[in-house]
């Protein structure tokens, strides 16, 4: 699988979230509900913001192994749809933010690849995949973006969701 521009954790100019910070994400990015027109209109916003910015990016919706919208933006390749798979995989399996998960194993000193145990073609804890959780049911999908540093890709699904849920 070829090399994705996912960078590491943030630049010297960006500072990443703490831990406590992207948990306390995932606790206030929660829906009431999230129906087919509710991906339709969180893609299409993801898309607005991402071209607003000429971010060569690929964002995909998945809601019950089901994808429910998916948009390739100029510049953005098959490797970023590879990369939605993976970090979706990873969201699916830890009911957890993509970036988050992979800020846990880095705060034990060690990393994803490392020490998951999983195979790194299949699963990848790199930021760009947030769960799509709903109040009273739990994790029910995931919203991704792949194509920019997994920093800015955590960050422009992170305003996505505050905007699309009005917080």
């Amino acid at each position: 699988m070829s090399r994705h521009p996912q960078g590491g954790p943030g630049s010297a100019a960006e500072v990443a979230p703490s831990i406590e910070e992207l948990e306390a994400q995932q606790h206030r990015l929660v829906f009431r509900r999230f129906t087919c027109d509710d991906a339709w209109a969180l893609g299409s916003l993801l898309v607005e913001l991402a071209r607003a910015r000429h971010a060569p990016v690929a964002i995909d919706i998945h809601r019950a192994g089901q994808q429910l919208f998916h948009a390739a933006l100029p510049g953005s390749t098959p490797d970023n749809d590879a990369w939605i798979a993976r970090k979706r995989r990873v969201v699916e399996r830890y009911s957890a933010p993509s970036y988050l998960v992979g800020a846990r194993f880095r705060a034990k000193g060690t990393s994803f690849e490392d020490s998951s145990r999983l195979d790194p073609d299949v699963y990848a804890a790199h930021g760009g995949s947030f769960p799509i959780t709903v109040a009273d049911v739990g994790v029910i999908g995931a919203v991704t973006v792949s194509g920019l540093p997994q920093l800015q890709d955590h960050r422009l699904v992170v305003e996505a969701l505050e905007r699309f849920l009005d917080i």
